[in-house]
């Protein structure tokens, strides 16, 4: 009974390996004034997943910015049932903003799969650790949290808090404005655009970006980037649901329970087909 239980144990941390994106799901992205905006948790794999099993018990903070910059704390919204989601009444014109901050939660991964997780997710400064201080071998033991948030375009004005910094402990920020205009194009006529990723206010250089999109068909693609040395990225830019996301990872001392943290970035919202080239 114990063999089975452990055996199950590592099933659930792979689990949790393989589906362990997070983004906020709108039903739509774009809305008309006093619209309701229903908002699901989502968590899974290749830009498709399940309601997170999560609930209001596992909220830091649940944001919404108007298009003006106001913050509006929503964490009432949603309830102690787990996969619970949020009602969002819309009765400002303009462009909206959810932002979510998880609490910590643990795992632990035995060494080789925690090993095989930082190099999916680009996380080589961990990789370096272990291996200097021969700890490849070592169960990993960390904490994590979740910093996403959609934004969401209600009635034909653009505004532009949604370009500005959030208190998210990492957040990704477009420089422009996803629903204001088309993208620009550069010499090889494939429109592109660009992000600024933080980590407590100060740029990360060097980190692993990836997008996500859906193809018509409702294939979803993936493809991959590095920040440059000022923590800014350039990316490809498809028509229809888009999701940018990130992860960083530090380590710590002193704690019982675990020895890194790290920090889960998405960031995700609609480009209109108007604008689309080519796909």
């Amino acid at each position: 009974m114990k063999k089975l239980f452990l055996s199950f144990l590592f099933l659930m941390a792979a689990f949790l390996l393989s589906a362990h994106e997070f983004w906020l799901a709108p039903d739509k992205y774009f809305y008309t004034i006093r619209d309701i905006a229903l908002i699901r948790f989502q968590v899974g794999e290749n830009f498709t997943g399940e309601n997170w099993t999560g609930n209001k018990e596992k909220i830091k903070r649940l944001t919404h910015y108007l298009p003006n910059g106001t913050m509006v704390d929503i964490a009432d919204r949603l309830s102690i049932q787990k996969g619970d989601s949020i009602r969002l009444p819309l009765q400002v014109e303009g462009t909206h903003m959810v932002v979510f901050n998880s609490i910590n939660s643990h795992i632990e991964l035995e060494g080789d799969k925690f090993n095989d997780y930082l190099k999916e997710d680009g996380l080589q400064t961990a990789l370096d650790f272990r291996q200097k201080n021969n700890e490849n071998q070592r169960p990993g033991k960390e904490y994590y949290q979740r910093s996403v948030k959609t934004i969401i375009q209600v009635g034909d004005i653009k505004t532009d808090a949604c370009t500005e910094p959030t208190t998210l402990p990492l957040d990704i920020i477009p420089f422009e404005n996803p629903y204001a205009s088309p993208a620009r194009l550069p010499s090889d006529n494939l429109p592109t655009v660009k992000f600024r990723v933080l980590f407590k206010g100060k740029p990360l250089a060097n980190l692993l970006v990836k997008t996500w999109h859906r193809e018509k068909n409702g294939a979803t693609q993936m493809q991959e980037y590095r920040t440059n040395n000022r923590g800014t990225v350039t990316v490809k830019r498809y028509s229809g649901p888009f999701m940018v996301s990130a992860v960083y990872m530090e380590r710590l001392n002193g704690d019982e329970k675990a020895d890194w943290q790290s920090y889960w970035a998405s960031l995700n919202y609609e480009y209109s087909s108007f604008f689309s080239i080519g796909r």
